[in-house]
Parts: C-alpha cells; structure tokens; sequence
C-alpha cells in the first residue's frame, strides 16, 4: 500500500488552524485552489457520512465519499476516502495538527492506495494537496485571523 504525506507550518494558533480546516464554509474556501471540492454534510463527528463534490473530470464523476472515523479536536481528525459510492476501494485521511513556538504545524496524510492505480492515485493527489495547503489554506487562515482578531 502507498500514500502521500504533506507537512506544513501556519503561523497561527492550533485553534484557529482547527477552524479553517473542519468548518465547511471556510473548507470550501481553500480545497478549491487544487480543483478540490466544497464538503456537503461534514461535521468533525465521529460517524458523520459526508461528500466532497467537485468539477467532474474525465474518469471521475467529481463526487468523493468520505465517513469521519476519530475527532480528537483541534489535534486530529481521520476520515476514509472513496473515489465512488460502490467501490470497496477504501482509503484514509487523517489531520495532525501540533502547536509549535511560532504557530501550528500540520501534517496531511492520505494512506491505503493499492496496486498500480493508486500508487498513480496517490502521486496525483499528492500534488493537488501540496497546492491546497500552500497556496489555499494561508490567505484563508489569514483572512479568520483578521475577522477573529477585529471582534475582539
């Protein structure tokens, strides 16, 4: 089995990292910038079936399943993965978020791609992921920080 692993460091609090990647409406925000897609029905609870729903493409219908297995807020949170509804094909994400002296450091995870195609998959999305959190998540988690810290 193959995976991908993406470690980056945010110059802000574990807390408000915790929000921008598990709150839907700021999720939507930064998953676009790799053509990801905007979650429908997530919220960090054990159990909870959700989908992310992004631009088809070819092969792909734009639709991935995912069902939350652990929260553990704002340290971590696991979830699987599945390219179509049917498939008995089977992966797992999960988020590590640490606070270190200058911010948080998080580490994404994408593990259990089998043979050929996933290793292939893997590659793929681990390209996309990169793209997300580098050049997505920093003005998202700079635009909460802002409103944050006005309201206070």
């Amino acid at each position: 089995m193959t995976g991908y692993t993406v470690v980056r460091d945010y110059p802000y609090p574990i807390d408000e990292v915790w929000a921008v990647l598990t709150e839907p409406e700021q999720v939507a925000r930064w998953t676009t910038t790799g053509r990801g897609g905007r979650p429908e029905g997530f919220a960090a609870v054990p159990g909870t079936r959700f989908r992310f729903v992004g631009k088809p493409t070819m092969g792909w219908a734009g639709v991935v399943y995912c069902e939350v297995l652990a929260v553990d807020a704002p340290r971590s949170l696991r979830y699987t993965w599945r390219g179509d509804e049917e498939t008995d094909d089977v992966t797992e994400v999960t988020y590590l978020l640490e606070s270190t002296l200058t911010g948080t450091r998080f580490t994404w995870s994408h593990a259990g791609f089998r043979g050929l195609g996933g290793f292939a998959m893997s590659r793929l999305l681990g390209g996309v992921r990169r793209r997300m959190l580098t050049e997505g998540v920093p003005p998202v988690l700079e635009d909460y920080h802002r409103a944050r810290t006005s309201r206070s």
